[in-house]
């Protein structure tokens, strides 16, 4: 199964910013996050195909996954 993966702001940081990843069968969010080394923690927004998601939820063949890093403000 085919899926893309659009990365935006500080996770494109040494990544494409648009990716298509295969795998052999349906897959969590998670399983995608392990893969770019990304945390759950990190994560603001995850959407598949334009709908909120968890990290829990199945991918399945040709779902698009849009990941939204979490907002954190810098206190001085």
């Amino acid at each position: 199964m085919k899926v893309q993966v659009k990365l935006f702001a500080t996770f494109r940081n040494g990544r494409q910013g648009l990716q298509e990843i295969e795998y052999p069968h349906d897959i969590p969010i998670s399983t995608v996050l392990k893969d770019l080394s990304l945390s759950k923690d990190d994560v603001g927004m995850a959407l598949v195909n334009g709908i909120h998601a968890t990290t829990d939820n199945k991918l399945h063949d040709h779902d698009v996954l849009a990941l939204v890093p979490e907002y954190r403000t810098i206190h001085h």
